[in-house]
């Protein structure tokens, strides 16, 4: 029997590869101006995307995730100095249709045959969301996905975290809360909720009010984390 009965993960970064819009892009011929500095590129439009969240959460001018993230590609595209409107065009529809990381679904997979419920908790809009869900087949291994477009702010405002009780009836002692962002498994584990922060690039550990439970590098262990 798991530990706990609810197993919600974050989606950008945690279940889906949110370098592969550009990565992708730049191994395309049509798109070789990318091609020598796309990691930075992929690494500035995640930066600025989650920034404006965090900004706009912060000023009360909330706006789906869709558009934080052309924004953030904006930024970075021009940073760059790339100002070819079908490298924009092609990266937005690349997001659309991000790689599950390897282990996502036989871990999702695993949870559920275990009894327990999973769901994505994430910030992005309800069609990004099944969109991604759709393209990396987890459909099937997840019983809901939900949006901060129904709490109206961003993470990791508590009325987000909140979301998961509404859905699932439950506690927050009866929750893993999964994410790559250091912040955002903070802010869950200062909400109530046993953390675990999917720690892929080795990354300190952020210095705010609450700090992650568990520390990994890829989803593998999360069925057995207590």
């Amino acid at each position: 029997m798991l530990p706990k009965s609810v197993y919600v993960f974050d989606a950008y970064g945690t279940l889906f590869d949110v370098n592969a819009a550009a990565r992708s892009a730049a191994a395309d011929p049509a798109f070789a101006s990318l091609a020598a500095n796309w990691p930075a590129v992929a690494a500035n439009w995640r930066a600025k995307q989650l920034e404006y969240t965090w900004l706009r959460a912060i000023a009360g001018h909330h706006c789906d995730f869709w558009q934080v993230t052309q924004d953030g590609l904006d930024w970075a595209l021009e940073t760059a100095k790339l100002g070819d409107p079908a490298l924009r065009q092609r990266l937005l529809e690349l997001y659309w249709e991000l790689d599950a990381f390897p282990e996502a679904f036989a871990v999702l997979t695993r949870l559920r045959l275990a009894g327990a419920k999973t769901a994505i908790l994430s910030n992005g809009s309800p069609a990004m969301l099944d969109a991604a869900v759709t393209s990396a087949g987890l459909a099937d291994v997840l019983d809901a996905v939900l949006s901060v477009e129904d709490a109206g702010v961003f993470k990791p405002h508590a009325s987000v975290y909140d979301l998961v009780g509404a859905r699932f009836d439950c506690t927050p002692n009866d929750v893993l809360f999964v994410s790559s962002n250091g912040w955002d498994a903070a802010g869950a584990a200062g909400y109530g909720f046993t953390t675990a922060w999917v720690n892929r690039t080795g990354a300190p550990i952020d210095r705010l009010y609450a700090t992650p439970h568990h520390i990994m590098n890829d989803l593998t262990p999360i069925p057995k984390v207590t």
